[in-house]
C-alpha cells in the first residue's frame, strides 16, 4: 500500500475532497491523508457534502490539520505529496521522511479554492462540484499510471 498526502493552506477543502476521493478510488492500492500549512481550524461544510453526494465517505477524522503531523518521526511514510494549491505549493514544506532513501514523489495539482466562493448556497454547492470534477479527473489520470 503506497501513502499520498495531499496539501493545502487551509486544509478545509480541496485537500479534504482529494483525500476522501483518493482513499475512495486508489482504495487497497493508497491510503490518503490531508493537511494544511495554516489550518484554518475546521473542514468546511460543502466540501463534506460534496463528497456524500458523489459516493464517497468522508475521511474518517475529517479535521483541519497542519502538515507538522505528518512530518514527524512517526508519521506514516510517504511515496507522493501533493500540493492542490498555488499557495501551498510556493511555501517551503517540511522534510517528509522515506523509506529506504525512496525518492519522494512531489506534485502540484493548482485547483480554484471553492471556499472562496460566493453567492447563494447552490452557486456555492456548484464551486464545489466544479473542483470536485476536477481533483477527480486528476486523481483518476494519476491512479492509471502509477
Amino acid at each position: 500500500m503506497k501513502n499520498i498526502l495531499f496539501l493545502c493552506t487551509g486544509n478545509s477543502a480541496r485537500s479534504i475532497m482529494a483525500e476522501g476521493y483518493m482513499n475512495h478510488a486508489g482504495r487497497g492500492r493508497w491510503r490518503a491523508w490531508s493537511a494544511g500549512s495554516t489550518p484554518t481550524g475546521k473542514v468546511n461544510p460543502f466540501a463534506i457534502e460534496t463528497l456524500v453526494v458523489h459516493g464517497i465517505e468522508p475521511p474518517e477524522d475529517a479535521r483541519s490539520k497542519t502538515w507538522d503531523e505528518f512530518a514527524a518521526p512517526d508519521a506514516p511514510v510517504m511515496n507522493a505529496v501533493v500540493t492542490v494549491c498555488d499557495n501551498a505549493a510556493s511555501e517551503v514544506c517540511p522534510i517528509w521522511p522515506t523509506r529506504d532513501g525512496e525518492v519522494l514523489k512531489k506534485l502540484h495539482w493548482s485547483f480554484p479554492d471553492p471556499a472562496a466562493a460566493t453567492g447563494s448556497n447552490e452557486e456555492i454547492r456548484a464551486a464545489f462540484a466544479a473542483v470536485f470534477d476536477d481533483i477527480r479527473t486528476q486523481i483518476d489520470a494519476y491512479l492509471k499510471q502509477s
